[in-house]
């Protein structure tokens, strides 16, 4: 059952991926199927991310009440569906309603996903959501693979992304059947506190949000300026500039196959720690690259190092309030997605005042700022804390040690 779960989840991520894919992938089409300029565009990413937002932090309480399991297994079919309205919107407006729609749905699914995912890796007593968000990573690649596969056909973004739509939604309602339930709350009597007071997150759960925070932030700044600044900076023909995300983004998969295990080594501090250099090292690389070949391979040593930070945040907030846990995982999320709306911008506004090397390094810094903030992370939360089970001796020792505890045999 656990492993039908933790299957189950990891292809709901990888559906999420898909869609994600799908849509960046087709995002010229959408521009010429409506003649819209880049500033419109914009509007139409604008609007989906403050759609997302709004609805991770208005329905936190929704989460906490009716648990991952039961708020998934609506919002992953009514993404589908929201997805197909984009596609068959008739003009500009209608679209703008339909994204906004479109991003409400995808951001449930994406708290309710990641809550699940942690009452998954509780039920294993070990580390496994890095490999879960490695099903993103699959599922990103093969929707742009389906959006180059469909525009060399012919296909245009309707077309497309209502095909997309209408396959991943009875995807959407059969896994539905894999979730694990969330485990019990405590009793209303037991909670400390009455009111505003008992719905308040714990302060560690903010600490761990900024983490992500900062996280997203050095993700969505790559995602969106890699190939400007491989083109615009280094003289990358189109093609070439064109391969930097995809090499950061296959990074990010074999980093996030691997990335349990080597958390499970080395403890979640040092982990965090490692990450916010290592990715300090690569974007170094990168900004001070003399040519798109030594970039893209910062680009690749930066994937293969940031991608532990995100689904390590993820795993501590669903732990970090034990009444609450997809309440937790749903503020978490709602601050990340600010990041990735955030650095974007940050880095644009930076690039048109110096340059766009400079805007870019600005990634160093947020690297160096997880780096610093591992060490303020909740000792013993979650994975971290569980106790061993009675075949199991308590690890002894370090005080400061993270490690996951093993599963029982």
């Amino acid at each position: 059952m656990l492993f039908r779960a933790r299957s189950g989840t990891f292809l709901t991520f990888a559906l999420a991926g898909l869609l994600t894919g799908v849509w960046v992938a087709r995002m010229p089409a959408l521009a010429a199927k409506f003649g819209t300029n880049e500033g419109e565009i914009g509007i139409v990413v604008l609007v989906w991310g403050l759609g997302a937002i709004v609805a991770m932090q208005a329905l936190r309480g929704v989460m906490s009440r009716a648990g991952s399991r039961g708020v998934l297994r609506a919002a992953l079919p009514l993404t589908s569906l929201s997805f197909a309205a984009v596609a068959l919107a008739p003009s500009y407006g209608v679209l703008l309603a339909a994204v906004v729609l479109f991003g409400m749905t995808f951001g449930i699914t994406d708290i309710a996903m990641n809550a699940q995912g942690s009452v998954v890796e509780q039920a294993y007593r070990r580390s496994v959501m890095s490999g879960m968000h490695a099903g993103w990573c699959v599922g990103a690649m093969s929707g742009g693979v389906f959006g180059v596969v469909t525009a060399a056909a012919g296909f245009g973004f309707t077309t497309t992304v209502l095909t997309a739509a209408l396959l991943s939604l009875p995807a959407g309602l059969a896994l539905g059947r894999t979730y694990l339930p969330d485990p019990a709350r405590p009793e209303a009597g037991t909670a400390s506190g009455t009111g505003r007071r008992a719905r308040r997150m714990p302060p560690a759960v903010y600490l761990i949000g900024v983490l992500g925070f900062i996280a997203f932030m050095t993700e969505g700044s790559i995602a969106d300026w890699s190939g400007l600044l491989l083109h615009d900076e280094m003289g990358a023909t189109e093609a070439v500039a064109a391969a930097g995300y995809p090499v950061f983004e296959l990074a990010m998969l074999l980093g996030r196959l691997v990335g349990d295990r080597v958390r499970t080594r080395v403890g979640t501090r040092r982990l965090l720690t490692g990450a916010g250099l290592g990715t300090a090292l690569g974007m170094s690389v990168v900004v001070l690259a003399p040519g798109p070949g030594v970039a893209i391979a910062g680009f690749f040593v930066t994937g293969l190092v940031v991608c532990t930070v995100v689904p390590t945040t993820i795993s501590l907030a669903g732990t970090a309030a034990p009444d609450r846990p997809a309440a937790a995982v749903a503020q978490v999320g709602a601050m990340g997605y600010g990041g990735l709306l955030l650095g974007p911008v940050v880095v644009g506004f930076l690039s048109e005042a110096t340059s766009l090397r400079v805007g870019v390094g600005s990634v160093v810094v947020l690297a160096l700022l997880i780096a610093a903030g591992a060490r303020f992370v909740p000792l013993r939360t979650g994975t971290d804390a569980a106790p061993a089970p009675a075949a199991v001796p308590a690890r002894a020792g370090d005080p400061n040690d993270t490690r996951p505890e093993p599963v029982a045999a």
